[in-house]
Order: C-alpha cells, then sequence, then structure tokens
C-alpha cells in the first residue's frame, strides 16, 4: 500500500479545522495511554496540563513540541496523524518497527493550551513564549527549557504556522517552510545547522513530488530569545517547521498531510539518498509576497484610473470555530503581489459594501459591479 492511500483513509479525523484545545486531544491521550507512555510535565499559567508523549526506545532522541503559539494548529494535527500510523498494525511495520528502535521521540503536543483556548499566538499573560527563551519568565516557557535539559536531545523540532502572506519568488505559495536556525549573529553554518540542513534538504525532496515549488526556507535572522535559536546555540540541531497554505486549503486539512509525510521522512520511514546540506540554500526563501484575495483592474468611477484591491482574511474565534473575516488591507497597482483567489475586473466600475469608495481597514462584505449588480466580484457569505 502507498502511504498516501493510508493516509485518506487513516489520518486522525477527530481533529479537524484551525481550533485545537486540550478538549480535542485529551480523550485521544487516554486512547493512547497503554501504548505510548504519557505524562504531565506541568503545567500552563492557568493551570493547564501540559503533556509529554514518549514513543520509542532507541539511542537517538528528539524533542518536539507544537502550538507554542496557540493559534498553529496544524503540526499538532499532523503528529496525531503520526502517532495513529505508528500505532496501526496492518502497514509498514518493518519501517516502524526500526523507527521504534532507533528513535525515542518526546513530543509536547500543546505547549500553549492557554493560547490554544483562546486562540491567541500569546499564552494568557500576551507573552510570545518564542521570545522568552532567555528570561523564561512563564511557566511554559520554564517547562519547555527543563525539558530540553532532561531529555538532552539530539535533534529538535519546533512546530509551527504561518500566515497566507507567505510565498516564493516562482509566484506559488510558500505550503510549507523550514528553517534551520542560526546560531549566532553572524548566523555561521555551524554543524549542528548542517545536520539540521541535511534533514530539510530530505524532507524537501520527497515533497516536490506532491508541491513542486511550493517549499520555502524561513529568513535566519538570529534572536537568542527565539527557542530554536536558543537551542542551536547549545550546539544541537533544530528544525523550524512552518506549516502554510495550499490552495483552498483555509482548515489546513491537505497541509496536515504534507507536514506527515515529512516526518515520515525525517525518521526514515520513507527513505531519500544521501544529499548533501548545500542544497539547503537552493530552497526559495519566503517573501511576504501574498494576500488572500486580490481583485485586480477596477474603479470607483469611470474617470478613475485603474487600480487593484488587496484583501486579507483575520481568524477569529466565535463558538468555538474559526471564522475569516475579510478586511480591506492594500489599494493601487499591487503587481508585486499575488493572491490566492484572484479576481480580473476588467476595468469595470465597483461599489464595495454599496459604497463608490473604500478606507484601508474596512470589514468588506461585498464587491460588486455598479452598473450589473449581478455582478459579484466579492461576497464575505461565500466564504
Amino acid at each position: 500500500m502507498r502511504i498516501e492511500a493510508w493516509y485518506s483513509n487513516n489520518f486522525d479525523a477527530r481533529l479537524r479545522g484551525r481550533y485545537i484545545t486540550l478538549e480535542h486531544i485529551i480523550p485521544i491521550l487516554k486512547e493512547y495511554e497503554n501504548t505510548f507512555d504519557i505524562s504531565t510535565i506541568g503545567t500552563s499559567e492557568l493551570g493547564k496540563n501540559i503533556y509529554l508523549i514518549k514513543v520509542g526506545s532507541g539511542k537517538k532522541k528528539i524533542l518536539a513540541w507544537s502550538q507554542m503559539h496557540g493559534n498553529e494548529t496544524t503540526t499538532t494535527k499532523s503528529i496525531f496523524d503520526f502517532l495513529k500510523f505508528l500505532a496501526q498494525k496492518d502497514v509498514f511495520q518493518d519501517e516502524i518497527r526500526n523507527f521504534l528502535n532507533n528513535y525515542t521521540l518526546s513530543i509536547i503536543p500543546i505547549l500553549n493550551p492557554d493560547g490554544a483556548l483562546l486562540y491567541t499566538r500569546e499564552n494568557a499573560n500576551l507573552i510570545d513564549l518564542n521570545r522568552d527563551a532567555q528570561d523564561l519568565s512563564q511557566n511554559e516557557s520554564k517547562i519547555l527549557a527543563e525539558a530540553f535539559k532532561t531529555i538532552q536531545p539530539e535533534l529538535c523540532l519546533n512546530l509551527h504556522g504561518q500566515r497566507t502572506i507567505f510565498g516564493l519568488d516562482n509566484g506559488l505559495p510558500a505550503t510549507i517552510s523550514f528553517l534551520s536556525p542560526a546560531a549566532n549573529k553572524e548566523r555561521e553554518v555551524t554543524s549542528s545547522r548542517k545536520e539540521a540542513m541535511k534533514l530539510i534538504v530530505k524532507m524537501n525532496a520527497i515533497l516536490q513530488e506532491y508541491i513542486p515549488g511550493q517549499v520555502g526556507r524561513y529568513d535566519d535572522s538570529f534572536n537568542n530569545n527565539c527557542f530554536g535559536d536558543s537551542f542551536q546555540m547549545t550546539g544541537v540541531p533544530v528544525i523550524l517547521f512552518e506549516a502554510g497554505h495550499f490552495k483552498d486549503d483555509y482548515s489546513r486539512e491537505k497541509t496536515r498531510e504534507f507536514v506527515f509525510f515529512s516526518l515520515l521522512t525525517l525518521f526514515k520511514i520513507i527513505k531519500v539518498e544521501d544529499v548533501t546540506y548545500k542544497d539547503y540554500f537552493n530552497i526559495s526563501e519566503n517573501k511576504k509576497n501574498y494576500k488572500d484575495v486580490i481583485i485586480r483592474n477596477v474603479r470607483f468611477k469611470e474617470e478613475d484610473k485603474l487600480f487593484s484591491i488587496a484583501i486579507q482574511y483575520t481568524e477569529v474565534l466565535k463558538n468555538d470555530k474559526i471564522t475569516f473575516e475579510p478586511i480591506l488591507v492594500e489599494i493601487g497597482d499591487l503587481l508585486d503581489l499575488y493572491g490566492h483567489d484572484e479576481v480580473q475586473g476588467n476595468g469595470d466600475v465597483i461599489l464595495m459594501n454599496s459604497q463608490n469608495n473604500a478606507v484601508i481597514g474596512d470589514d468588506i462584505s461585498t464587491i460588486v459591479s455598479k452598473n450589473n449588480k449581478t455582478l459579484i466580484y466579492f461576497n464575505k457569505n461565500n466564504l
């Protein structure tokens, strides 16, 4: 059986959408109590449990953590897809056995449970945990630092999600991006960075089969307040995962699949030939060159010059679900930007929210043709 076929029928469908909290994963953790070693390693600032899942008994120790930013949930779904794959007894048994014998993988599935509940980047005290590696001012930061100290991993996986604004020079979105963080201000290519780069090159090789031209390399500016940079400073290789946007996949269900395939490659369940770390630099660097919607070549009045409109969605938690609120963010020629959804206005005169003008920052409900209101360029109700 090909891995794609297994995945399409067996991914953990209990976790869907963008809103993932402890409430969603605790029943799954209970189900795995007799399969994996699951423990509580501390509590958040608001007293919520922070769990550690330990898988395998091999010499190579890996530490992974997800939802350090509470609203970055895609990699958490991928983790549980990976756990379900390891727990099944039907396919890839030799590969799974080799993984369990060679690796000890320690996973913190939700490092920031308070932020996860609120669907915020920050924790309950409005602190970005990924800027707290030196101060260790928050419970969650102390727990991650202590896990690193106790486990003494040979590799760290820092699992994040990135916004829809990121794309690549080729005009495609950055669906998955990676980074081997810098270990100093000079961004020297240290031995630990080289090791992480080689693993990224392997994952990129597999992902090119699924999302050709849609893998990016994240900016490596050094900041020792970030945990990835801080851990890399100690000589431990770190890989940053950034789960991004795939066409029409605002729920990030396809992206979770690509992260899953990346994990299988990282842990040699999917095999890749030997590579060189130097190919890491052939991966295109992320650009902030995307908007959610661009409507091109329109006017507010007949005499106006042609312009284009960019709309960006703001994610809002409502009734335990994420809704997408469209905001006008830019008006101009927008020739340096791409839209995940692009609409041609062909010089039409438009009404935005029934008005013949607009202000940056406006909530957008509708954009229609002034002379033919059945011609709809954008409708919030269709999201």
